[in-house]
C-alpha cells in the first residue's frame, strides 16, 4: 500500500515538475507575427457567429454593422499651443483641418483640439488611424464604442500614405478583419463607419465609385492651399516628384468631417480601406470620398510596428503619367504608360538596364495606365524585392526585372505601452528601435535605441536631435527599449528631461528641455 502510495505520489510531483517547465519555456504565440497574421490566429480561434453574406441581392447591412462599429473608435487630439503653429495654420490643417479634423481656431494660444476615427486591428490595442489626425499632437485620447477612454501612444506616422499607427493599454478589444483591397469591385456595396461632427459610430452606405484614384493631396506640404477646402475638385496634372503614394479608393458613401481614420467594409464586415479624404466645395460630403486601400496599409502598420518607420523600397525612376497632351508635347505617339523622364544614379532601374524615354507599359504583368498603378504596387514592396516591369522602347516592349533599392531592414521592435507616459512620448516626436549589434559595435555600446523617424513639432525637431541619433540615458537611466523610455520619462523631477546618446557620425550630445 505504501508503494503505491509512493508511486502517486511521484506521478503527482513529476507532473507538476513537467508542467513548470512548460510554463517556464511558453513563448507568446504571437510572438514574431505580422497584423494580419494575429488576425488570422484570432479569427480561427473565434469564427463569426453569425453567417455574414453578401447583400447584392437583398440589401441588409446590419450583419456587417454590428461587426465593425465595436471596434471602430473616437479619436481626440491635442496640440500644444507652441507645436509650430504660432504664424499659421500647419500644412496637414490647411489640408484636412476644418475638413477631417475638426480643429478648433487657436484663441490666445490656448492648446488646439482635433477630432477623428481609428480602427482597432488587433487585440492586444493597436489601432489605424491617419496621419494628420494624430500629426504633432501631444496628447492621443481614445474613446471606445462601449465609453472607455484610454490614452494612446503613437507607434508611428507615414504622411506619404496618411497613415498612421497608435496604441492604447487594453486587451481583449474587439477588432475588425481585414479584407483584400485587390478583390473590390466597382459598384458593390460598402459601409463607411466613423464620427462624423462627433456622432458617434455612425454608419452611412455607398458604393465603390472607383479605384486606384490619384488625387494629388499627399506631399504637397510646400503649398498654401487645400484642394479640398472649398474650392473645385480638380486632378492634378502637372508632373510632381514627391514620395506621396495615392491609389485611393472612390467611395460615395456619405463620409464628413470626424469620419477621418474610420473604416471602409465590405457587406461581410472586412476591412478594405481607411477613410481618409473628400472632394468638396463646401468641406463637406458631396459624393466623393477616398479610403487608403487596405493591402497598401497592411504594409505601411506592419513597418511602423516593427520599425517605427516604414521601410520603403524606391525604383529609382522620376516619371511622367501619359494623356494625350503630354503624348504631344513629348512628340510621342503613344497615350498610356509612364514616361521615365529621369533615372536616380545607382537606383535600382538605372542598374537594370532602364532608360530615360523609356515608357512602363506593364507591371507585374498588369497594364499600367495611370501613376497610381505603379506607385500602390511599388508601396507593397520592401528594399530588396524584385519588381517585374515591362517597357516600351523603340515601338518595341521589353521586360526588365529592378531590385528595389532602400536602407536595410533592421530587427523587430517589441513596442511597449505605459499608460502613465503617453503624453510625454508623443511629445518627444519619435519613434525608436533597438540597436543592431552593427551599431553597437560602431560606437561601442552595450544599449541604446536608435531614432527611426522624427516628427515635425515634437522636442526632437525643436532640439534638432535627427533621425539616425543614438539615444542612450534619459535621466541618467540606460535605455534598451522603447518601454525603457516610457519609465525614464515618468515622474519627472521638476518637470526636466534630460536626453544624451550620439549622432549617426559619432558626436555626443546631451540636451536638457522643460518636458511641463
Amino acid at each position: 500500500m505504501r508503494k503505491i502510495g509512493l508511486t502517486l505520489l511521484t506521478a503527482i510531483v513529476g507532473g507538476a515538475m513537467a508542467l513548470g517547465t512548460y510554463k517556464v519555456f511558453e513563448k507568446d504565440p504571437l510572438e514574431g507575427m505580422t497584423l494580419e497574421e494575429r488576425q488570422k490566429v484570432y479569427f480561427a480561434s473565434n469564427p463569426s457567429t453569425s453567417n455574414i453574406v453578401s447583400s447584392a441581392g437583398d440589401v441588409d447591412f446590419t450583419q456587417a454593422a454590428a461587426a465593425v462599429t465595436p471596434a471602430v473608435v473616437y479619436i481626440r487630439t491635442t496640440y500644444a499651443a507652441s507645436a509650430g503653429r504660432s504664424s499659421g495654420r500647419d500644412p496637414f490643417e490647411e489640408m484636412f483641418g476644418d475638413m477631417f479634423g475638426q480643429r478648433a481656431q487657436p484663441q490666445q494660444r490656448a492648446p488646439q483640439r482635433a477630432s477623428g476615427s481609428g480602427v482597432i486591428i488587433s487585440t492586444d490595442g493597436y489601432i489605424v488611424t491617419n496621419n494628420h489626425v494624430v500629426a504633432n499632437a501631444s496628447k492621443v485620447e481614445v474613446t471606445t464604442n462601449d465609453h472607455r477612454t484610454l490614452q494612446a501612444k503613437v507607434i508611428g506616422t507615414d504622411p506619404n500614405t496618411d497613415l498612421a499607427l497608435i496604441k492604447v493599454s487594453a486587451t481583449n478589444l474587439p477588432i475588425v478583419k481585414l479584407g483584400n483591397s485587390d478583390d473590390v469591385r466597382v459598384g458593390e456595396w460598402v459601409l463607411a463607419v466613423g464620427n462624423p461632427f462627433n456622432l458617434n459610430s455612425t454608419v452611412t452606405a455607398g458604393i465603390v465609385s472607383a479605384k486606384g484614384r490619384n488625387i494629388g493631396i499627399l506631399g504637397r506640404e510646400e503649398e498654401q492651399s487645400s484642394p479640398f477646402d472649398r474650392s473645385n475638385y480638380q486632378q492634378q496634372q502637372q508632373p510632381r516628384l514627391n514620395k506621396a503614394i495615392e491609389s485611393f479608393i472612390q467611395t460615395d458613401a456619405a463620409i464628413n468631417p470626424g469620419n477621418s481614420g474610420g473604416a471602409l467594409v465590405n457587406t461581410k464586415g472586412e476591412l478594405i480601406g481607411i477613410n481618409s479624404a473628400i472632394a468638396s466645395h463646401t468641406g463637406s460630403y458631396e459624393g466623393y470620398g477616398f479610403a487608403v486601400p487596405v493591402n497598401l496599409a497592411k504594409k505601411v502598420l506592419n513597418d511602423l510596428e516593427k520599425f517605427g518607420s516604414v521601410k520603403r523600397g524606391y525604383i529609382g525612376v522620376s516619371f511622367t503619367e501619359l494623356n494625350p497632351d503630354v503624348a504631344q508635347e513629348l512628340k510621342i505617339s503613344t497615350t498610356n504608360g509612364l514616361y521615365v523622364s529621369e533615372l536616380v544614379e545607382g537606383g535600382g532601374a538605372e542598374a537594370a538596364g532602364l532608360q530615360k524615354g523609356d515608357i512602363i507599359t506593364k507591371v507585374e504583368g498588369n497594364r499600367v495606365y495611370e501613376s497610381s498603378d505603379l506607385q500602390e504596387r511599388v508601396g507593397r514592396l520592401q528594399p530588396g524585392d524584385k519588381l517585374h516591369l515591362t517597357v516600351l522602347r523603340n515601338g518595341a516592349e521589353k521586360n526588365f526585372t529592378v531590385t528595389l533599392k532602400g536602407e536595410p531592414a533592421a530587427a523587430n521592435r517589441t513596442a511597449a505601452v505605459s499608460k502613465s507616459a503617453e503624453e510625454l512620448y508623443n511629445k518627444l516626436g519619435a519613434s525608436f528601435q533597438p540597436l543592431t549589434q552593427a551599431q553597437k559595435a560602431k560606437f561601442h555600446l552595450n544599449s541604446g535605441v536608435v531614432v527611426t523617424q522624427v516628427r515635425r513639432g515634437g522636442f526632437f525637431e525643436n532640439y534638432e536631435i535627427p533621425e539616425g541619433s543614438i539615444i542612450t540615458n534619459i535621466n541618467g537611466k540606460p535605455i534598451n527599449s522603447t518601454g525603457d523610455i516610457d519609465k525614464a520619462i515618468t515622474n519627472l523631477k521638476n518637470g526636466q528631461m534630460t536626453i544624451e546618446g550620439y549622432t549617426s557620425d559619432g558626436m555626443r550630445f546631451r540636451n536638457s528641455f522643460d518636458a511641463q
